[in-house]
C-alpha cells in the first residue's frame, strides 16, 4: 500500500465527536501532518474531552492542545447552560429549519480564529473541520459561504496570509450526509467506539438517544446497517 504524500502541517478542530474524528482520520489518509486543538469551553458534556484525547491517541496524533475559554460565561445555549433544557426527541423536519437552543453563539469562529493563531504558530497553513450538510441546516457557522468567509479573512488578517502564504479553510465532510460520513469513517478504520455525538450525556458517558444529536447519529448508522460502538458499550451484554 501506497503512503500518502506528505502536504505539511495542518491544524483539526478535534471535538471528540464522530464527524471530527472522520476529518482528521480523511487529512491523515491525504497525507497531513496533524496538530489537534480541542476546547475547554464550560460545556455541560465534558465527556467530549475525554473523546478527543481518546481519538488524538488512535490516530497517532502527538501534538494535542487542549484549549481553556469560558463560553459558558456568556451562557445563551443548552451546552454552555444547564438551565437551558437540551431539546429531545424533535421531528427530523423540525431540526431541519431551526436554528436549535444547543447553538453556542458565535463557537465556530471563536473556535477557528484560535485554531488561526495555532495554525502560525505551528507554520500549519491548513484547518480542517468536520462540519457537514446535517449540521449547516441548522447551524449558521457550518454551512460552506461562512467556511469562504472566513478564509478570506485569515488570509487578510495574518503576517501569514499577508507574506503569501495562503490559508485554506478545509471541509471535507461538508457536503456529505451522516451515513456517508461514517462510511467513510469505516473505510478509513475510525474507531466510532471513542466518539461521543450526545449533547446530554449521562455522568459516566452514556448517551441520552433522545437529542438531535443522538437521533441523526443513530439514523446514520442504520443506514449502513452497522452498530453504534458507542452504544453498544453501554448497552447490558446480554442485550448487544
Amino acid at each position: 500500500m501506497n503512503k500518502p504524500t506528505r502536504k505539511g502541517r495542518a491544524i483539526v478542530l478535534l471535538s471528540g465527536g464522530l464527524d471530527s474524528a472522520t476529518a482528521a482520520a480523511w487529512a491523515i489518509s491525504k497525507g497531513y501532518l496533524l496538530t489537534a486543538i480541542s476546547f475547554d469551553y464550560g460545556q455541560r458534556h465534558r465527556i467530549e474531552l475525554c473523546a478527543a484525547r481518546d481519538v488524538a491517541r488512535s490516530l497517532g496524533i502527538r501534538d494535542h492542545v487542549t484549549l481553556t475559554i469560558d463560553l459558558a460565561s456568556f451562557g445563551g445555549s443548552a451546552l454552555v447552560d444547564k438551565s437551558i433544557a437540551v431539546p429531545k426527541n424533535r421531528h427530523e423536519e423540525i431540526r431541519s429549519n431551526e436554528i436549535p437552543a444547543t447553538y453556542v453563539p458565535a463557537r465556530n469562529t471563536v473556535f477557528l480564529s484560535l485554531a488561526l493563531a495555532l495554525a502560525e504558530t505551528r507554520e500549519a497553513s491548513s484547518l480542517i473541520l468536520g462540519v457537514n450538510s446535517v449540521d449547516y441546516s441548522g447551524y449558521p457557522d457550518c454551512r460552506p459561504e461562512y467556511l469562504e468567509a472566513f478564509r478570506s479573512l485569515a488570509n487578510l488578517a495574518t503576517k501569514t496570509g499577508v507574506e503569501g502564504t495562503h490559508f485554506e479553510i478545509l471541509a471535507p465532510l461538508v457536503s456529505l450526509t451522516k451515513p456517508e460520513i461514517i462510511r467513510l469513517g469505516i473505510s478509513l478504520h475510525v474507531n466510532y467506539g471513542l466518539t461521543t455525538s450526545c449533547y446530554d450525556p449521562t455522568d459516566n458517558g452514556a448517551p441520552c438517544d433522545e437529542c438531535d444529536s443522538c437521533l441523526i447519529r443513530a439514523a446514520g448508522f442504520e443506514a449502513v446497517n452497522a452498530p453504534d460502538p458507542r452504544v453498544l458499550a453501554f448497552m447490558p451484554s446480554g442485550e448487544q
